[in-house]
């Protein structure tokens, strides 16, 4: 909440925002848990992602 102070934010404000945040991430999270636990679909990534560089390895 010394954020909230900080920013002259009012608490409930503040709370309704972090919550807003961490549940999203949540929710994220979970999302991508499930889409990868679904049969072949991890398999699928990696061969389409996979480790192969990236366009940004090669700029450096």
């Amino acid at each position: 909440m010394l954020q909230a102070h900080e920013r002259n934010e009012d608490p409930t404000v503040y709370a309704g925002r972090v919550l807003a945040q961490e549940l999203g991430r949540t929710r994220f999270l979970e999302g991508s848990a499930l889409f990868l636990s679904t049969p072949g679909v991890r398999e699928e990534f990696a061969s389409r992602f996979g480790p192969q560089p990236g366009a940004a390895a090669s700029a450096a």
